[in-house]
């Protein structure tokens, strides 16, 4: 692999000596897990810039996901309309719990679930929404609750793209009944690897806490069955740094996401998400930068991705298949119609960014999408 290949994306770190001076004290209190103090503070801080009610942290967004399910405590086989333009994770945690997952198209605007058609999906097996905010665009929250408060479902947000957005004052965890994060390492905001539940419920605060700890009560009762979803203070410790510079984080990839819009507007063929800056109060985290490549441009989406790989350029066809298409499922789903969701994952391509991309990289990565 060349020395100067370019990745979709590169993890946000601190500084080796303050990471190090960081964990330190956990060789004087060898207290590694299991809910200390590191953890707490981050929860507690994240709580802040989340501008949350409650939060429970985890060891991964996919387990604050399946957890979060599991919470409810919905009977076996009932139906969860989602989306199937999202990571696999979303669909594998509704299908662990023994649920069944009923695929709504999406806009074509913004590839957020098309909330004009989840009512002729509801069923009396229907129990919940699940909703994924994608590439920072936010839902349409309100559509979407009154559609939940109509039939007496439950809204479970998956927010994975949306750290720190605030949406009409709220932060965007806020919103149904529970949200998720992933804090993975590939996410603006990391800690190594880990997750979050956001909430407004304190009867749910409780029941995850156990969920998380294989579903322990007390000393002597295990009262449900549970998961090992803690998050370890290694990480907790590197999200606590993290933390701290994260408006830095968010600011420098601003400032790629603008030069990429700049070089890339008007190229034939090529189209940008408009207004993904703007849909929330502090607007968009910059987390990814996705293009489409239409008809009209001369390569197909796969071609570009080759051209672009073969000059050492990594991009990603994000999300590409769907979910619903996935070979685990056995063609179970691939008849559904899902014409804007198999549209955009045929079209899209999601370019490099991270806040220390040079920006010479930028237009050498624009250069080639340009000259075809």
């Amino acid at each position: 692999m060349a020395s100067d290949a370019v990745f979709v994306t590169k993890s946000s770190m601190p500084s080796y000596e303050e990471y190090v001076e960081a964990i330190r004290p956990l060789w004087d209190s060898h207290w590694l897990t299991n809910m200390g103090c590191y953890h707490e503070q981050l929860e507690s801080e994240l709580k802040k810039y989340l501008n949350v009610p409650e939060i429970s942290l985890m060891v991964n967004g996919h387990m604050a996901l399946e957890l979060a399910i599991q919470a409810f405590g919905f009977p076996e086989g009932s139906q969860i309309i989602t989306t199937p333009f999202t990571f696999i994770s979303t669909t594998h945690a509704i299908v662990r719990n023994r649920l069944e997952p009923v695929f709504c198209d999406v806009k074509p605007t913004d590839g957020t679930i098309d909330e004009t058609k989840i009512e002729k999906l509801i069923t009396e097996k229907t129990v919940a929404i699940l909703p994924v905010h994608v590439y920072g665009h936010v839902c349409n929250i309100e559509g979407i609750q009154k559609i939940a408060d109509q039939h007496k479902l439950k809204v479970i947000y998956d927010a994975a793209h949306c750290f720190g957005v605030n949406y009409r004052g709220c932060g965007i965890g806020s919103y149904g009944d529970v949200s998720i994060f992933s804090f993975h390492a590939t996410k603006v905001f990391h800690t190594i690897e880990g997750g979050a539940v956001t909430f407004s419920n304190l009867a749910l605060r409780d029941k995850l806490y156990n969920l998380k700890n294989f579903g322990i009560q007390d000393e002597e009762t295990v009262a449900e069955v549970g998961a090992n979803a803690k998050m370890n203070e290694f990480c907790a410790i590197m999200g606590l740094c993290n933390l701290r510079r994260i408006e830095t984080v968010i600011s420098e990839r601003r400032k790629r996401f603008e030069y990429y819009r700049e070089l890339l507007k008007g190229v034939e063929g090529i189209e940008i998400f408009e207004g993904i800056e703007n849909t929330g109060d502090n607007g968009s985290n910059y987390a990814y930068f996705p293009i489409l490549v239409k008809n009209s441009y001369p390569l197909s989406r796969d071609g570009l991705y080759d051209k672009l790989r073969e000059k050492g350029i990594y991009t990603r066809k994000y999300f590409y298949p769907l979910t619903a298409d996935q070979v685990c499922f056995h063609d179970r789903y691939t008849k559904l119609d899902l014409v804007c969701a198999r549209a955009l994952s045929a079209q899209v391509l999601t370019l490099p960014i991270y806040e220390d991309l040079e920006m010479q990289t930028v237009e050498r990565i624009a250069d080639v999408i340009m000259r075809k």
